[in-house]
């Protein structure tokens, strides 16, 4: 018998270890992200407290008004933009990318830039 790649036991594995090094604090948080198959989730994380501090979603009623879905790069760049105009008005401009164990790229890279160009830097 053949073995299977689990591909979520891989991202996982890439995760903790990315994790090592990546921690949100109070001047600079986290931003996390967690993309499925059909959505895609952006939080602000205060590590040190464990806190979440601004999350969005493609499950956001502000994202469900803009008719995108949050399988594809255009609602991630919508998410990108909502996550980033919530850390904004919070106070937060500095966060640390935290890409979940998922390459850097297509729905990951697109929020990442969004987020960018709405003000946040990382």
């Amino acid at each position: 018998m053949i073995k299977r790649i689990d591909r979520k036991s891989i991202r996982i594995k890439k995760h903790k270890s990315i994790r090592k090094n990546v921690s949100g604090a109070a001047v600079r948080p986290r931003l996390a992200v967690f993309r499925s198959l059909n959505h895609i989730y952006a939080q602000v994380i205060n590590d040190e407290i464990g806190v979440t501090l601004v999350a969005a979603s493609s499950l956001d009623p502000e994202f469900k008004a803009a008719n995108l879905s949050g399988g594809n790069t255009a609602g991630a760049q919508k998410v990108g933009e909502l996550v980033a105009k919530k850390a904004l008005e919070k106070g937060i401009t500095q966060v640390v990318f935290d890409r979940g164990g998922n390459v850097y790229h297509g729905r990951i890279s697109a929020l990442a830039e969004s987020a960018r160009e709405a003000g946040l830097s990382f």
